[in-house]
């Protein structure tokens, strides 16, 4: 078959859709069924709440002085109005943790402009926050003073935490998805 044989079949296809394109939505060829229209199909969006005024802003953690303590230590510094966390349930917060010893900060969902979502279970986050974040109201911050068994331990998550670090935490409660 010569190069002419070959491009007429392409231009004949070509000549064929666009006579059909041209025929528009009002006629229709016998045995052509158009899909039904059932609205969006893009997938939901998943939306974080925003912060209520009390917690709206980063929190500066202040350290007590002193030595650190050897069981987990809870003060709530604003009281949510919300629903209440339980261990098990899917959280979202933002947060500031800093080094009981130093004061230095090791890590905030503020400086990343994020909040943090996590399940109140071991495995997922450190014991302190399972221990210490239940109890919680949205719209609550409270801050969790961890000793180091309830934090990372032996181990620490080095180059940030030292091992044996007792840990501050100023948490923000956004939201609560129960399991």
């Amino acid at each position: 078959m010569s190069k002419r044989g070959l491009l007429t079949p392409v231009f004949a296809a070509a000549a064929l859709a666009l006579g059909l394109a041209a025929c528009g939505s009002s006629s229709k060829a016998p045995g052509v069924e158009l899909a039904p229209s059932g609205g969006s199909t893009q997938a939901a969006v998943t939306t974080t709440p925003k912060p209520p005024p009390a917690i709206s802003n980063k929190p500066v953690v202040t350290v007590p002085t002193g030595p650190a303590p050897t069981k987990l230590i809870t003060k709530d510094l604003v009281t949510g109005t919300g629903q209440t966390a339980k261990a098990g349930d899917t959280v979202t917060v933002n947060y500031v943790g800093v080094l009981y010893k130093t004061g230095k900060e090791f890590d905030s969902s503020w400086s990343r402009n994020q909040p943090f979502t996590t399940a109140l279970s071991n495995g997922s986050v450190i014991p302190g926050w399972v221990q210490g974040i239940p109890g919680m109201k949205v719209g609550g911050r409270r801050e969790l003073i961890i000793p180091a068994s309830l934090a990372y331990g032996k181990q620490g998550s080095p180059p940030t935490i030292p091992p044996n670090s007792p840990l501050v935490f100023v948490v923000d409660l956004i939201s609560v998805s129960s399991s």
